[in-house]
């Protein structure tokens, strides 16, 4: 990891950001003023600058504009007097990570510093990522006429509405959009607006200023700002609350927002990229989604086709994903033999690539054999059942799981996952309705903790935690009709504790007895 740079002509700051940093095994490299730092540039980069604005010769500011040219990736910090903010304003637009009023709390500082630092590692992981992984992979027909579209609008800055099933690719082709365009050295920011909860959605999209609500200690900048001058990737924009989707029509038609709590209008430059799996007309028809957006969305329409419409290109998607899961978990890649192959193109994925991605994580863990025959895969998909793999995710299932519910909203059967790395094994047929059903979400529960330790997901126990307390109050809000103190009661904790839940994880449609 890159040392971390700070940048002030007062000895004593950066004397007790060092010690504090070095505290926390952080390696530091510290500059008296702006013009060394950018020397410095020359022939190293750091993996966070932090900087004063006012100091001799050239200002922070300056500073920050060349870090930005040269290195968009890098966040830069920029501490400021209070007398600065119209200056903290004018950073934030530059592009600045976050800033630090003078005088901060050291922990503060070195909290925020972490963020950033957590920030520039993930983005370095998925510029690696980028690198190593071709785009997308496709021989078939369908797929060249999406390459073809691609190729067309590699010039282009007009919206995109990339629309298909769930697993189809949609955010790779984003990508591959934002990569081919003149945005290219900008960021690109992906957000799935299914995933937010309702309350939380407009401060990720926006940002918020300072004490905008209860646990604002912080002003925080939304994914417009973090996009600017690239791309903004809002996948599953079918889903965004209405009261949103006005916020979003007025940046798409002049290009103005403003933070949650804010009263400074700020200026967009972004290009939007959106996907959803659902029938957009449909919503606008039932009024779920408001016509003006889908028009302004819908300029130009990219279909994604499912894994049924490019069976041919499943050879060469196994063969990658096996390579690639092998070289996660450190083993020798597996082969299918010619008539496991056959068999697998024939069959019917409702859950497309990502269903197939996770059907060959599933063979490098516990197909028995280097060469992989029929008789080694799931016995699911071998004896007949209904020819579909029950590997998904429960954000890849939209069938069997409902992201809005965070509980299972179909009777489809599971089967039992017997250890932590999703070995299936079929449920005896003596077996109850009753112990089937439990299982069916275990075995979810464990097959999405596989899929997120093999991914290297950070949280695993905190995101899955929030999930799992999500569906339950959810679950008995419902069931109770609303009632918030009768459904603590029925899950057996407390009001305050329910209360709390409800505010931290977003929940609407709750009241008071």
């Amino acid at each position: 990891m890159k040392p971390i740079w700070i940048v002030d002509d007062d000895e004593s700051i950066r004397w007790v950001l060092e010690k504090a940093l070095a505290r926390e095994n952080l390696t530091t490299k510290s500059f008296s003023n702006a013009r060394d730092a950018i020397e410095a540039l020359q022939s190293s980069t750091p993996q966070v600058l932090v900087s004063d604005i006012r100091m001799p010769g050239a200002s922070g500011l300056e500073l920050l504009q060349t870090v930005k040219a040269k290195f968009p990736g890098v966040p830069v910090i920029i501490i400021t007097a209070f007398s600065d903010l119209d200056s903290a304003v004018a950073a934030f637009q530059g592009g600045a990570f976050e800033y630090l009023a003078k005088p901060f709390d050291v922990d503060k500082a070195v909290e925020l510093i972490r963020r950033a630092l957590e920030e520039s590692l993930r983005e370095a992981n998925v510029e690696q990522a980028s690198a190593e992984t071709p785009e997308i992979l496709g021989q078939a027909p369908a797929m060249q006429d999406v390459f073809r579209a691609i190729g067309r609008l590699s010039q282009s800055n007009v919206t995109v509405l990339i629309t298909g099933e769930s697993g189809t690719g949609k955010e790779l082709v984003a990508r591959a959009l934002h990569k081919h365009s003149p945005r290219a050295a900008q960021p690109f920011i992906a957000l799935n607006t299914a995933a937010i909860p309702k309350d939380l959605l407009e401060s990720e999209l926006f940002g918020h200023e300072r004490g905008a609500f209860t646990g604002a200690q912080a002003s925080r900048r939304g994914r417009f700002e973090q996009a600017e001058g690239g791309t903004l990737f809002l996948d599953e924009i079918g889903d965004m609350p209405f009261d949103l989707q006005t916020r979003l029509l007025r940046v798409l038609s002049d290009g103005h927002f403003y933070r949650v709590g804010g009263h400074q209008s700020l200026k967009a430059n972004v290009r939007v990229i959106a996907a959803t799996h659902q029938n957009l007309e449909t919503r606008v028809r039932e009024g779920l989604f408001r016509e003006d957006l889908y028009h302004r969305l819908n300029v130009i329409r990219l279909r994604l086709p499912s894994l049924r419409e490019r069976r041919e290109d499943i050879p060469i998607l196994t063969r990658y994903f096996l390579s690639q899961s092998a070289k996660q978990l450190g083993v020798e890649s597996k082969r299918v033999s010619d008539n496991a192959m056959r068999f697998m193109s024939g069959l019917d994925l409702p859950g497309n690539v990502r269903q197939l991605e996770n059907l060959c994580n599933w063979i490098t863990v516990m197909a028995p054999g280097q060469t992989v025959e029929i008789k080694d895969l799931p016995q699911d998909l071998v004896g007949g059942h209904d020819q579909s793999l029950q590997l998904e995710s429960p954000a890849s299932r939209p069938v069997a799981f409902d992201p809005h519910l965070a509980a299972p909203a179909a009777a489809t059967q599971y089967p039992e996952v017997s250890t932590p790395l999703g070995q299936v094994a079929i449920s005896g047929e003596m077996q109850s309705e009753k112990q089937s059903e439990k299982q069916s979400w275990i075995a979810l529960l464990e097959i999405e903790a596989a899929q997120m330790l093999i991914n290297g997901d950070a949280d695993v126990m905190d995101v899955l935690g929030r999930q799992f307390e999500s569906a339950l109050i959810k679950i008995a809000l419902r069931h109770t009709h609303g009632r918030k103190n009768d459904a603590a009661v029925r899950l057996g904790i407390g009001r305050n504790t329910i209360t709390r839940k409800i505010q931290e994880l977003g929940i609407a449609g709750a009241k008071d007895d």
